[in-house]
């Protein structure tokens, strides 16, 4: 790996991830459950901004397990959405977690039980995709960001990911290191989605900047 390469690499690593930007430790249990509750607030087509702020709201409310989520209840749930500026998928938003929480107590107990009777990757992201209104899209946000806490926790790389990598002249190899791709996709998000590469730390390393 080049010097330059190894430089843009330490400032991508020094770009937090969701998880880090809310307080979360992932080795931690519990926390491992609240990431798995925002992966789910994040992968609506809402900003990230939005679904931020709801996450909190939840933390807030003391709603951050199955149990709390379950025993708040439908009308309460809307309401925590509401409040962090959900409302256009409060009502749905609300009705999956609810089903979520308690298939999961009922299949598996907990999100880390889960985990440890999955055989594989493979396996892991099947049985996430048996809960309603789990899809891809939320087991990659999810996952991505636990590749260095579970083993079996190995998505594929995602699409923006994949093109900032490009962008920024970086090898497959190196976009599978642990903690880049989150901050790639992170820097898709609020700089490249949006055109906004005067402000991106990165504008000096990109190969392809976009006009605004």
């Amino acid at each position: 790996m080049s010097p330059k390469t190894t430089e843009l690499i330490e400032k991508l690593l020094n770009f937090p991830t969701y998880s880090q930007e809310l307080g979360l430790n992932l080795n931690k249990e519990e926390d491992r459950f609240k990431w798995f509750l925002a992966s789910i607030l994040f992968a609506k087509r809402i900003s990230t901004k939005i679904a931020r702020r709801t996450f909190q709201e939840f933390e807030r409310a003391g709603i951050v397990t199955p149990e709390d989520i379950i025993n708040a209840g439908w009308d309460k749930l809307v309401q925590i959405l509401d409040s962090g500026g959900y409302v256009r998928y409060d009502f749905s938003t609300a009705s999956n977690l609810l089903n979520i929480a308690g298939e999961l107590k009922a299949r598996h107990g907990s999100l880390q039980n889960l985990y440890e009777q999955s055989l594989n990757s493979r396996d892991l992201e099947k049985k996430l995709l048996e809960f309603k209104g789990i899809g891809p899209t939320t087991i990659n946000i999810f996952l991505r960001e636990l590749k260095e806490v579970w083993g079996k926790a190995n998505p594929s790389v995602s699409a923006p990911a994949r093109e900032v990598a490009s962008n920024l002249g970086l090898s497959s190899k190196e976009l599978l290191l642990p903690g880049i791709e989150s901050s790639l996709v992170r820097i898709n998000l609020e700089f490249c989605k949006g055109k906004n590469c005067s402000v991106c730390p990165l504008q000096e390393e990109c190969r392809n900047p976009l006009k605004s």
